[in-house]
């Protein structure tokens, strides 16, 4: 029980990558606060948290709203008293050709992805640094590190959030508040399973372990930054992707 008495946000918590870290972190004693857009789903996942014997705070939230997000850690710290971990997982795409993405496309991925992080962490941060201790835990991924054709829009906003990780833990690291990302590669989830099949099979010849990875392999990495074993790692941000990304 690695967070035994601890208090975790997960953003985008409700399903896919989200909700296995949310129910991982349930798993090894930690109470969950998930905020997620939608609210039928989100109910399913507090109650999956509550027969783990975890307290759960499901919140309907927009995390491009920094005043809903403000409203929604006071919920939180009105109902557990702290908040001990946050993970900037809530995400979205809008994938496109750059002569052909729509200016509406570009902002809205921008706004939630990289603007929604900044909100959140920016909120908890006045907690953690009260509170002199902290795990910010950054959902990044290797297109933020290499590019991909049709996600200008994705992969800038996902490089945004690794250097917002650098920077944060900078600024952090004095009031003992550690903020590093994950950076996953090509992970089994809903959104994936959608893919026509001849990409996925491109995607699979250049993965050097031969695998998808499963949202357990990105929740994992998360466990340990949120544990006390990485008191000594910020500011990093740590590939999950099978070998795809090499330099």
């Amino acid at each position: 029980m690695r967070l035994e008495g601890k208090v975790t946000f997960v953003t985008g918590g409700a399903q896919g990558i989200g909700k296995e870290i949310a129910l991982a972190f349930a798993k090894e004693g930690s109470d969950v606060a998930i905020g997620d857009i939608n609210p039928d789903v989100t109910a399913a996942t507090v109650k999956e948290i509550e027969s783990l014997g975890r307290k759960a705070l499901g919140l309907q939230l927009d995390v491009t709203d920094g005043v809903k997000v403000e409203e929604s850690v006071n919920k939180i710290l009105d109902k557990f008293g702290k908040v001990d971990i946050l993970v900037n997982n809530a995400g979205i795409t809008r994938d496109g050709l750059l002569l052909r993405m729509s200016e509406k496309d570009w902002d809205m991925v921008i706004s939630v992805n990289l603007k929604g992080t900044f909100n959140c962490t920016k909120a908890l941060s006045k907690v953690m640094i009260k509170q002199r201790s902290g795990r910010i835990i950054n959902i990044a991924s290797i297109i933020g590190l290499i590019g991909n054709p049709g996600q200008a829009n994705y992969s800038a906003s996902k490089a945004g959030i690794i250097a917002l990780t650098k920077t944060s833990a900078k600024e952090l690291a004095s009031r003992n508040i550690n903020v590093n990302a994950v950076a996953p590669g090509f992970i089994q989830t809903d959104m994936t399973a959608k893919l026509p099949e001849e990409l996925k099979q491109k995607m699979l010849d250049s993965i050097p372990l031969r695998r998808f990875g499963l949202p357990a392999d990105i929740a994992n990495v998360c466990l340990f930054l949120a544990a006390d074993e990485s008191a000594y790692v910020t500011g990093q941000t740590i590939v999950v992707d099978g070998g795809m990304v090499t330099a």
